[in-house]
């Protein structure tokens, strides 16, 4: 995508425990969680929905894309993880001409994010398609694109802190989430307490994954 991977990489979060959390060397900038899709998860998802307490805010202030691509969560939660790094962070760690740069460049945060969406669909070079097909030669990798209309059993949602907030981005809402306060030492720990949420609703799901943006160790 464009992205310094000789600066900063994900790496696996083993549990929302504190022995596991003290083990992550920080600051952690970003945080993503797959879950699955399973019908409590989705029942709360259509309660939210239907009750508007989504607490969305301005975009102006995070930047946020709707999902309108199917099986694609995983490309917009680390497009959502990226856009929302620390300024100055994002500024050395995006290669100028990538097409991570180009995209936010043509997508400013206030943009609407189904504009944004439609931006990324209409990629007129193919890169990002491009990029997938290349990551999923490896058999191991392969996922197939799908349509928007797909079932699918588990989703990418991100974590991120935009200043001094905790929020949710997840294509498939409406907009951003607001989890109260963070900052950019406590992101991990606050963030897994939003994972545990989800967690409780499935007690006995195990398909529960964290990853967790940071700094690659000299």
């Amino acid at each position: 995508l464009g992205f310094d991977t000789s600066m900063y990489r994900f790496i696996d979060v083993y549990s929302t425990e504190s022995w596991a959390l003290d083990m992550i060397a920080g600051p952690v900038v970003a945080v993503m969680m797959l879950y699955p899709l399973t019908v409590q998860q989705e029942k709360n998802r259509k309660e939210e929905e239907k009750s508007g307490n989504q607490n969305s805010i301005d975009y102006s202030e995070v930047f946020f894309v709707k999902q309108r691509i199917g099986n694609a969560c995983g490309t917009i939660g680390i497009i959502h993880a990226l856009a929302n790094l620390p300024e100055g962070l994002r500024a050395v760690a995006l290669r100028e001409g990538s097409w991570i740069h180009n995209f936010l460049d043509e997508c400013p945060t206030a943009l609407d994010p189904i504009a944004k969406a439609e931006i990324l669909e209409n990629d007129p070079k193919n890169e990002l398609e491009a990029m997938h097909d290349k990551a999923t030669l490896n058999s191991s990798a392969q996922t197939s694109r799908g349509s928007k209309d797909d079932r699918l059993d588990n989703h990418f949602i991100s974590l991120v802190h935009v200043n001094g907030g905790l929020f949710e981005l997840d294509g498939r809402k409406n907009g951003p989430i607001r989890h109260g306060d963070t900052n950019e030492m406590s992101l991990l720990k606050d963030a897994c307490k939003v994972v545990e949420k989800f967690m409780a609703r499935d007690p006995g799901e195990l398909r529960f994954t964290i990853l967790a943006l940071v700094p690659v160790e000299c």
